[in-house]
């Protein structure tokens, strides 16, 4: 069973570095068919079936990788929760049979990283590729909704990075820090904001 988790694909001007560079594309599926993602040559979605997403040469990949492998005996459970909700904002697509999925930070227009998520027995690997400048801040978005989902399991998300800089850590959180949060979200809502 797929769950796709938009309801209708995005198209990029910006491609990963595994994506084997400028002009690289996968079209979608055909409705109803499975297609697993392999996070180290996985492709962008194209904007609709069949039709090739264009890629620019000055954009096209992300010179940092960022992981964390976080160890869960539930990983795939946690994998395609964090797909599903982080997809009501932004493109992603969780494949139920490989256990695996992505996350395209693309909310703004263009890609500004690529997410990959992959569920093992023991453990959940994230994987982002980035800019160094946004690395941070990606990691933080990623990993504090994984700490969220994850807080009655303790989850930690310890990020390292392929260039040595200090990767980032989100969890393990507390109950409270959950409850906090919640109420903080709904007085903003409240507002209007």
């Amino acid at each position: 069973m797929n769950l796709s988790a938009t309801s209708a694909p995005h198209s990029s001007n910006e491609a990963p570095a595994a994506c084997g560079g400028p002009g690289g594309s996968t079209p979608r599926p055909p409705a109803g068919q499975s297609t697993a993602v392999a996070p180290a040559q996985a492709s962008f979605p194209a904007s609709s079936p069949g039709e090739a997403a264009s890629h620019s040469p000055a954009q096209a990949s992300f010179p940092l990788a960022s992981t964390a492998s976080v160890p869960t005996q539930r990983a795939a459970r946690y994998g395609k929760q964090l797909v599903s909700h982080m997809a009501h904002k932004i493109t992603g697509f969780w494949d139920e049979e490989a256990g695996s999925g992505y996350l395209l930070f693309d909310r703004e227009g263009p890609v500004l990283g690529r997410f990959d998520v992959i569920a093992s027995p023991s453990d959940l690997r994230l994987e982002l590729r980035a800019t160094p400048e946004r690395a941070a801040h990606l990691e933080h978005v990623a990993g504090i909704h994984l700490a969220r989902f994850g807080a009655r399991d303790g989850l930690t998300i310890a990020w390292r990075r392929s260039d040595g800089s200090a990767g980032s850590t989100q969890g393990p959180l507390t109950p409270d820090e959950v409850e906090a949060h919640a109420r903080e979200r709904a007085k903003r809502k409240a507002a209007g904001q």
